[in-house]
């Protein structure tokens, strides 16, 4: 919900200030201990009183007056930081006075406070404002006993499946859980499942429930109770239900369906009364939440897929035409709006229920076609948009601005995880964790939400993290339509351009440049209160936006009004979060440095040894180049400092690509939570600029060359995951130096020149490390033998160019390998046979390597066969 971000958001605007080396405003004590207080108390209620099954029209009123009354105190604290801000730079501005900021706080913090009263006494009127309803979601309205069988195409398969898992499988009580996104066909599944002759033939007694998202245990009790023929029950208590039916299931063979369920806490409330009488008794359990399937801890269930092609295009068919056969002249167009549901079952049956009853034309299925989401989401056909609906109702309230802020990404957009969470996490609507970084803490939003089946999965990394993700096209309307009615973003169209969108703070554009219009221009004009502008920004207006957080600018060489315009800007937007900037090899302006809030800057078009000062951006949190892995886009930090510059950078934790840092004292001490590092030394060693002490903090003599980039002082970065080290200008001796930090996940070697025996002593114990990558030369010798107690957490292995002959080792020391990469090996003769026995290993990938590797591989996948693993991958490219 938007007012429980904006709340977040306001919390997080407080800590910048208070945390800030130089704040750029003081807010009075008591005053600040006022609005924290009324903050918080606005956050327990949303927490607290959060209805799965929507809002009524009274809540929906608290969450519109809660939402703007924290937008007014982003926009009062704000501003007044902006004017501060740029009157000390000499900008001839018109600002607010302290009296006006402090009026103007007081009346946000008044405001709040007349919420929270009103609230109190409402829920004081309500004499049980929290009771539980057992009600079937609005577009659920299924039938228990009287179940039939649907149609349902395209799961043949899967139906055969189950009732396998069903009838045989052993004596004991099992629970199989059918997972899947909204309208994916879980109810139809199991509806066919339970109308099957196979199923009313082998189990004596057949119950369905729907459990809906604001389960009552008692209701759930009465509705089998009632289809067991142990008559109504109306007047039991949810004991005597419970008691009665325990009694009738003891040593009768049972076959229950719990459809719809929400959380675990419903099967916790009636499992006791459902006995394991031995006897092969099953309970089927439907559920969106692929998390909750997990606690039932068995591998039985099924995650139910989309559709493929034929299957969508069949169901299609059969909806629209029953036993006819698809006129020619329609089957084109038909297969594109078939195409355009993605798959989606609930999607390809309401379009083919539109379309039974509509005209047999080109030019009607036409429109169809090119408006397939809003044509669905008419008044007429809701059913659709309110079962996926429910899933976003039953978010917790943290959850839902993470789900909202997905409507930033275009249709079909492919997320990648690792941009999306510094973006989220910019602009404040993660709620801080005692002990958990913030990026960590957006990733398991986006992990819960891929739980939920809210969001598909496009790709995963070499550990199983989510690498990047899509959003069923449903799913995204649903998206934008309750962002943009909650006023958390707004949504150009190419046929919607109001006059003003002057209250709007996120603006998402379906415009190309191109497309711009006389009046887009004047509408985004009066977007004064604009945060977030996305995808298209027109940088002749970007200075009109005096509070937004994030700009992509471009510098140009051969324009000097180019860099001045960017100076300019950058002087007007002090408020940035997140800057993009193309420098054409230009110094970054000095106006950067006005950016109080700056968390995340990316750069284009550096050039080679360009110097970036980042000393002097206290809430830096992530510092990149467009050219993440290659020289061309590495930078060099400062590593001499003066007493002005101080500034220790806790929040830092991204610093890539960076060139020829020198790991001294004064640099360790300002990033002393960094992460990631990614670091390229190409420079022959120039003694002359080293520091006089010739020594580091400990107290080591560093007056030699092996110690001038100071490697050895890796290991003293204690919280350091990601490091990707290429050394191509170091010599054997400095590079011998080099120690890692025992905290490394990740490490990533390239023309390190190492020799095979330092990996024993430098990589191989390092306790958490998962992802290994030797690159061209990181390793020289011909053979290469591993010992035991090594690579304990080790899950992903690649060596590439490496020079190696022989590996010797065992399966025991590497106990975690799940992915084996070789690459350029033409001189190894084989892979070690043992290597097939490890028991977490599922693929071998082999690029360029000589025919007897390939041949070794491919005898390891057979005697693996033969010991009935079927699961091990053998890729030769």
């Amino acid at each position: 919900m938007a007012a429980y971000g904006a709340l977040v958001s306001v919390m997080n605007i407080i800590d910048q200030i208070q945390t800030h080396p130089n704040p750029p405003i003081s807010i009075h004590q008591k005053q600040l201990e006022s609005l924290i207080e009324a903050v918080t108390s606005l956050q327990h209620f949303l927490e607290s009183y959060s209805p799965q099954g929507g809002y009524t029209e009274d809540e929906d009123i608290w969450e519109s007056r809660i939402a703007e009354a924290a937008y007014d105190a982003e926009d009062v604290i704000e501003s007044y930081i902006v004017d501060q801000i740029r009157a000390r730079s000499n900008i001839d501005v018109q600002h607010i006075s302290s009296p006006e900021f402090y009026q103007g706080l007081q009346k946000v913090i008044e405001s709040m406070n007349l919420i929270k009263i009103e609230i109190d006494e409402n829920m004081v009127v309500q004499d049980q404002p929290h009771i539980m309803k057992s009600v079937t979601p609005a577009g659920s309205s299924r039938s228990t006993s009287t179940a039939k069988n649907v149609t349902m195409i395209g799961f043949d398969d899967v139906l055969a499946q189950m009732l396998d898992k069903i009838t045989g499988g052993g004596s004991a009580r099992q629970i199989l859980p059918i997972v899947g996104m909204g309208g994916i066909g879980k109810t139809t599944l199991a509806r066919n499942i339970y109308v099957s002759p196979l199923v009313q033939e082998s189990f004596g007694v057949c119950a369905w429930t729907t459990i809906s998202q604001e389960y009552n245990a008692k209701e759930i009790l009465r509705q089998v109770h009632d289809q067991v023929g142990m008559g109504k029950g109306d007047d039991l208590s949810e004991y005597e239900l419970g008691d009665h039916f325990y009694k009738y299931l003891l040593g009768r063979k049972y076959f229950i369906v719990m459809d719809d369920m929400w959380n675990i806490e419903a099967w916790d409330r009636v499992r006791r009364f459902f006995p394991d009488n031995k006897n092969g008794s099953r309970i089927v359990v439907t559920t969106r939440l692929s998390n909750l399937a997990s606690q039932f801890n068995y591998s039985n269930g099924l995650d139910l897929k989309f559709l493929d092609e034929d299957a969508s295009w069949d169901l299609f068919c059969k909806t629209v035409f029953g036993e006819e056969v698809c006129p020619l002249e329609l089957e084109d167009v038909g297969k594109k709006i078939v195409e355009g549901c993605k798959g989606l079952p609930l999607f390809v049956a309401v379009i083919g229920g539109l379309l039974s009853k509509s005209e047999r034309t080109n030019e009607k299925w036409g429109f169809i076609e090119k408006n397939l989401s809003s044509v669905v989401n008419l008044d007429d056909n809701e059913s659709c948009l309110q079962v996926l609906y429910m899933s976003y109702n039953n978010l917790p309230v943290h959850m839902k601005p993470c789900f909202l802020f997905m409507g930033i990404y275009g249709e079909d957009y492919r997320i990648k995880v690792s941009e999306h969470v510094l973006v989220f996490v910019a602009s404040g609507y993660v709620k801080p964790i005692n002990g958990k970084c913030l990026e960590g803490i957006a990733e398991e939003y986006v992990e819960e939400l891929v739980g939920r089946n809210m969001l598909i999965v496009e790709k995963y990394d070499s550990c199983g993290k989510i690498k990047s993700m899509k959003m069923h096209d449903l799913l995204r309307d649903l998206c934008l339509r309750e962002a943009q009615k909650l006023k958390f973003l707004y949504v150009f169209g190419e046929e919607s351009i109001p006059e003003a969108v002057n209250p709007q703070r996120r603006i998402v554009s379906s415009f190309r440049e191109d497309e711009y219009t006389a009046p887009l221009i004047q509408s985004l004009e009066s977007a004064i209160l604009v945060r977030m502008v996305f995808w298209v920004f027109p940088k002749s207006l970007s200075h009109n936006f005096r509070l937004l957080q994030l700009v992509s600018l471009e510098q140009n060489s051969e324009e000097e009004d180019s860099r001045d315009c960017c100076e300019e800007i950058l002087r007007e937007l002090v408020n940035l979060r997140v800057l993009s900037m193309t420098v054409d090899e230009h110094p970054l302006p000095s106006s950067v440095y006005f950016l109080w809030n700056l968390q995340i800057l990316i750069l284009s078009d550096i050039g080679k040894d360009y110097v970036c000062e980042i000393w002097k951006m206290p809430k830096l949190r992530h510092m990149m180049t467009d050219l993440q892995g290659t020289l061309d886009g590495a930078y060099c930090l400062p590593d001499s400092f003066n007493d002005e510059n101080n500034m220790v950078l806790e929040d830092l934790q991204t610093l890539y690509v960076v060139s020829n840092l020198k790991f001294g004292d004064g640099v360790l001490k300002r990033i002393p939570n960094i992460k990631t590092l990614k670091l390229y030394y190409d420079r022959e060693i120039d003694t002359s600029g080293e520091d006089s002490s010739g020594e580091d903090a400990s107290g080591k003599d560093t007056s030699g060359e092996e110690d001038y980039y100071r490697l050895y002082n890796l290991c003293c970065l204690h919280k350091l995951e990601t490091l990707q080290l290429c050394a191509s200008a170091l010599d054997t001796h400095m590079i011998k130096q080099v120690s890692f930090p025992r905290s490394l996940k990740k490490l990533t070697l390239e023309d390190t020149e190492l020799s095979w025996e330092d990996m024993e002593t430098k990589i191989g114990w390092l306790p958490h490390l998962q992802i290994l990558k030797l690159k061209d030369n990181s390793f020289i010798g011909s053979e290469w033998e591993t010992s035991e107690d090594q690579f304990a957490s080790l899950k992903f292995l690649q060596i590439e160019r490496c020079g190696l002959e022989c590996w010797i080792t065992d399966s025991a020391h590497f106990p975690r390998l799940e992915h084996l990469h070789l690459c350029n090996l033409p001189r190894l003769t084989e892979i070690p046979s043992c290597i097939g026995e490890i028991l977490t290993l599922h693929s071998i990938k082999l690029k360029r390597c000589s025919e007897s590797v390939v041949a070794s591989a491919q005898t390891i996948k057979e005697e693996q066969e033969e010991l009935d693993n079927q699961d091990l991958r053998i890729i030769v490219e």
